[in-house]
């Protein structure tokens, strides 16, 4: 029996947007990798990611670093999902070997149907919750 491969990305950076609104200020991607005992390129590379979608802000220097692009209370955790996620979130596939069977496209149908529900019960989940809900719960 195989396992797919999981994406860790998404609670590794939930991790680090609380830490970053619990301190306040501007982390490295040095201090963010030794966080989560990984390389910072691997950091600035992920980072860039949420840059791109105006979920963090990046300054150069010696004072540089990462930081929150806006309050920790406006930024969901759908938002950092959808930055850092490709596709869906669940990874069965459907089977594609037998078209003209019946049995095969009712439990395709079946399949795609259930996963189409749990994305929406997924991403509602996560839109009901911001980084401040997280770092409050922690608290």
């Amino acid at each position: 029996m195989g396992y797919a491969m999981s994406d860790r990305r998404l609670p590794r950076m939930l991790h680090v947007l609380v830490h970053m609104h619990l301190l306040g200020g501007t982390e490295t991607s040095e201090t963010i990798a030794k966080m989560l005992n990984t390389n910072p390129v691997v950091v600035r590379r992920t980072m860039a990611a949420l840059r791109q979608k105006g979920i963090v802000t990046s300054m150069g220097g010696r004072s540089g670093g990462w930081r929150l692009a806006k309050p920790a209370s406006a930024l969901t955790v759908e938002e950092v999902y959808d930055a850092l996620q490709a596709g869906s979130a669940f990874s069965i596939g459907l089977s594609d070997n037998h078209g003209a069977c019946p049995v095969a496209c009712s439990v395709n149908q079946f399949l795609d149907k259930a996963m189409v529900n749990a994305e929406e019960a997924l991403r509602e989940a996560f839109r009901g919750a911001t980084i401040a809900d997280l770092a409050a719960a922690f608290r």
